[in-house]
């Protein structure tokens, strides 16, 4: 980030960011005081006779304050390059045929991969880990940014900018879930480790069909629950801009707020589906066939209409399916979907 931007930006921004910062604050407390203001404000407000009782220079004590901020990324290995925009740069299928589209996606869209089983579609989001650069079957060229690939996203397991999320979620460690949490959090020098572990538990038990608490030994999830608690997990603590999804409609979550809570935490979300509910709650669909993007359609508004359709019968589809769990009798009169 450069100089300008982050001198402006405010304090609780910073650190919400960059958690590392909040020692820097809290050794400068008798200036950065209020934390919803920038240090650039803080400092333009103050008076000549308080710069001088401070001892400080305004240019100096920003300048500082900036090569702080790159010091420790440097020290923690931490690079800050945010993604704003991944492009899918055209490759060939598996005739051989070039194909014809482009496709850039930005921060915050969702975008479903769609095609008969063995079309190709992990093959696109295995490109899309890979950061491919023409050097897969499909010689698909990935651009972060409108521009080539930084290798580092690549080959360094702590510069990783793709978080993927499989159909299988097993666990093999013997932790609870609070220790899982806990682990992740601490690694990622969270300052407020013990909100942000209650923050993703709450989200995970929004997106569960059974709730469970931090308690819960993590071997012992349920799929729709392990699903559940990475998705929230990969949401709020996880830096990875961007999240592939293989086939969510199998994990028993609440698929909407899946998909709600990772736009709301600014991720780019590609996700392979057979399921007609998500392939419309997606902005745009990838067409896949012979191993090749064949077309990309846009979600228009009478899909749209069609969609909270679709989620009507869902949701009967649902209770129903909880009826039967708690070994309940279903009626055909509760069959009443317009």
């Amino acid at each position: 980030m450069n100089k300008i931007d982050f001198i402006n930006l405010n304090i609780n921004q910073v650190i919400e960011e960059y958690p590392f910062m909040a020692d820097y604050f809290s050794e400068n407390e008798n200036l950065f005081k209020d934390f919803s203001k920038s240090p650039s404000s803080i400092i333009d407000e103050l008076t000549e006779e308080e710069l001088e009782d401070l001892a400080i220079d305004k240019e100096l004590t920003l300048n500082n304050y900036y090569e702080y901020f790159n010091q420790m990324l440097d020290f923690l290995g931490i690079e800050d390059d945010r993604v704003e925009s991944l492009t899918i740069i055209k490759g060939y299928d598996k005739s051989g045929i070039r194909e014809t589209h482009d496709l850039t996606i930005n921060v915050g869209e969702v975008i479903a991969i769609v095609g008969p089983t063995g079309s190709g579609k992990s093959r696109l989001l295995a490109d899309i880990e890979w950061i491919a650069d023409e050097d897969t079957p499909t010689k698909r060229k990935i651009l972060i940014n409108n521009k080539e690939a930084d290798k580092k996203w690549r080959f360094s397991s702590g510069n990783k900018i793709v978080a993927q999320l499989s159909q299988n979620m097993n666990f093999v460690m013997d932790l609870t879930v609070k220790e899982f949490l806990e682990l992740h959090a601490n690694s990622r020098l969270v300052e407020d480790v013990d909100n942000v572990v209650k923050k993703i538990i709450e989200e995970a038990n929004l997106l569960a069909g059974e709730t469970f608490d931090l308690e819960t030994p993590i071997t012992s999830l349920s799929g729709g629950q392990s699903r559940a608690l990475m998705i929230a997990d990969t949401a709020i603590l996880s830096k990875s801009p961007i999240v592939l999804i293989d086939e969510i409609e199998n994990a028993g979550i609440d698929r909407k707020k899946a998909l709600d809570l990772l736009v709301k935490e600014e991720k780019i979300v590609l996700m392979a589906t057979h399921d007609p509910i998500l392939a419309l709650m997606a902005d745009k669909r990838i067409v896949i066939k012979n191993g090749g993007i064949s077309k990309i359609i846009f979600t228009n508004n009478e899909e749209k209409q069609m969609l909270k359709k679709l989620e009507e019968v869902d949701k009967f589809l649902m209770k129903e399916r909880q009826l039967i769990r708690l070994g309940q009798s279903i009626k055909l009169e509760s069959l009443h979907i317009d």
